[in-house]
């Protein structure tokens, strides 16, 4: 059988570890895919840099758009960022009929639906698998695997440097600015971590797992995104003291009213799988319905995982795998339909830093009262009098809007240090 021709775009991390994999187990992966992999052409910036793997007689170029014209059959895009190079060598490629893998979620998040339009019309794949958390094998899952009974939420941890910073927040008793310092010299985070620790990254990868799952396109437009910048330790000391963890997720559910998407920290119960994941690891939970919940955990970054998932996608186009992207025809993914937002419903971990004076809890409890919020449980630990303290609560379920509403008229008080801090509780 002829040789399956591959060109890769970006040789970093993920791009050195697909060459130096696809040499290290020729013999076992062709195999499996039925056919030899033949690397035809490379890209990247720097052609004197080390990369860690045998580029030996392998022809390069600089200008990765040109792949797309190359000798090849499939291009592997691996140079990120939703515009520029990565948008016009996935665009040219699959217009001159080659089939694309890539990693780069926000190229898909932004133009995924096009893509996969593309590809279809041109009778080739459009294949992600590495996109979103990385070596789980999260999106042949719900591309394939779950439609006898569908999907009716996915959530998810999908940013191992938020994960780990939380981690490490809860193990050392430091705050955030200090642990991210730490991971940043570590190697953990990025110089800029905007994008991981503001909640942008997992954004990106959960636009992709919803499409996945309910025949939507990737939308960016109508999802909540926070992020972990204003966690501290004491929430998460709080936390474990209601018997809770704290965990950057992203959220996709189907509900009467539309399909809610949030990026947000969250309330997740102790002995729960998510509560449980440690570090950098990413989880991914799909609820099914009658055929019940689905529990995925893994490596969510680095070489070899990220390398294994674009090689599983290679592998599928070898077999001839050249179906929907998204497990439906492009031209039958709808539109997402948001649900109000007067219908959002969650208890919540509230926490006031107020002065420790008489009557400042009872003018809390009225103005939460007034909004029709009720208080399950609290904590609250006095130092000296005038001196500032923590009002913690956990409230019963409510009308998200009702909270925000409160939270603001407690806010203007001036017994009340700060902006009040406020997350939603998570099932695990």
């Amino acid at each position: 059988m002829k040789p399956l021709k591959l060109a890769i775009a970006g040789l970093g991390t993920v791009g050195a570890g697909v060459v130096h994999s696809l040499a290290e187990r020729r013999a076992e992966i062709g195999e499996r895919a039925g056919c030899k992999f033949e690397i035809v052409m490379v890209s990247a910036r720097d052609q004197k840099k080390k990369r860690g793997c045998n580029l030996e007689g392998i022809p390069w170029t600089a200008d990765a758009v040109s792949l797309a014209s190359c000798d090849a059959d499939v291009i592997v895009e691996l140079i990120g960022g939703e515009e520029g190079s990565a948008y016009a060598l996935c665009k040219g490629a699959l217009a001159a009929k080659k089939h694309v893998v890539t990693a780069n979620k926000a190229l898909l998040a932004t133009h995924g639906a096009e893509l996969a339009a593309l590809a279809e019309a041109n009778g080739v794949a459009l294949r992600f698998e590495a996109a979103a958390a990385g070596g789980i094998p999260i999106v042949k899952a719900l591309r394939e695997s779950f439609i006898a009974h569908g999907v009716h939420a996915v959530r998810g941890i999908l940013n191992g440097t938020c994960n780990y910073i939380l981690t490490q927040m809860e193990a050392t008793g430091k705050d955030f600015a200090e642990v991210l310092a730490e991971a940043q010299r570590l190697g953990f985070a990025e110089a800029d971590p905007e994008l991981d620790v503001g909640g942008g990254d997992t954004a990106h990868k959960l636009a992709v797992l919803s499409s996945l799952a309910f025949g939507v396109k990737p939308d960016l437009k109508h999802m909540s995104v926070q992020g972990i910048r204003h966690i501290t330790y004491e929430d998460i000391n709080f936390a474990r003291e209601f018997g809770y963890r704290i965990k950057l997720l992203g959220i996709a559910r189907q509900t009467p009213m539309g399909l809610d998407q949030r990026v947000q920290p969250a309330m997740v119960k102790l002995g729960t799988p998510l509560a449980d994941v440690e570090g950098a690891f990413n989880a991914v939970v799909a609820d099914c319905g009658a055929a019940g919940p689905f529990f995925f955990e893994g490596r969510g970054a680095g070489r070899d995982p990220t390398a294994s998932a674009v090689i599983a996608d290679l592998v599928d186009i070898a077999r001839g795998s050249s179906g929907s992207a998204f497990g439906i025809p492009a031209a039958s993914l709808k539109d997402v339909k948001p649900p109000h937002p007067e219908s959002r419903r969650s208890a919540f971990y509230l926490r006031f830093q107020v002065l420790d004076e008489p009557g400042v809890l009872a003018e809390i409890a009225r103005k939460l009262a007034d909004s029709h919020v009720s208080i399950e449980s609290m904590i609250q630990r006095g130092r000296a009098p005038g001196e500032p303290v923590s009002i913690v609560m956990i409230t019963h379920d409510a009308p998200e809007p009702n909270v925000a509403r409160a939270l603001k008229t407690i806010a203007a008080s001036d017994k009340v240090l700060g902006d009040p801090n406020m997350i939603p509780m998570e099932a695990g």
